[in-house]
């Protein structure tokens, strides 16, 4: 992927969550999700995925539990909690305040010159 784009540090677990806020998915939903919404264009291993999802399944921000996918195949599917869903909002507001602040930055005049 020439155009890709790595997951900034600290995010994909709140891109996972955000995925998962449609409802339960296997992780292969969920990495078909983040490649379908970012037009292919976000670069993420697929065993980061799952490392994300046990992590926060450790970390009770998701529960899982076994079902099976359209083609029969038995997968473990993945639900956001009330924990999940209140880091998520949290996340996206801390997220989105910082990319406003970062904006900001890198589109100012510069310098303010003083007068003196």
């Amino acid at each position: 992927m020439a155009d890709g784009m790595a997951v900034a540090k600290g995010t994909l677990d709140v891109l996972v969550l955000r995925a998962l806020s449609w409802g339960p998915m296997h992780g292969f939903e969920v990495i078909r999700w983040l490649e379908q919404e970012s037009r292919r264009t976000l670069e993420v291993d697929d065993s980061a995925i799952y490392q994300a999802l046990y992590r926060m399944e450790q970390r009770r921000l998701v529960e899982a539990s076994w079902g099976v996918t359209e083609n029969s195949r038995r997968a473990r599917y993945y639900a956001a909690t009330s924990a999940g869903r209140a880091y998520l909002r949290a996340e996206t507001k801390r997220w989105l305040k910082y990319a406003e602040l970062v904006t900001a930055l890198l589109t100012t005049s510069g310098p303010a010159k003083s007068s003196a």
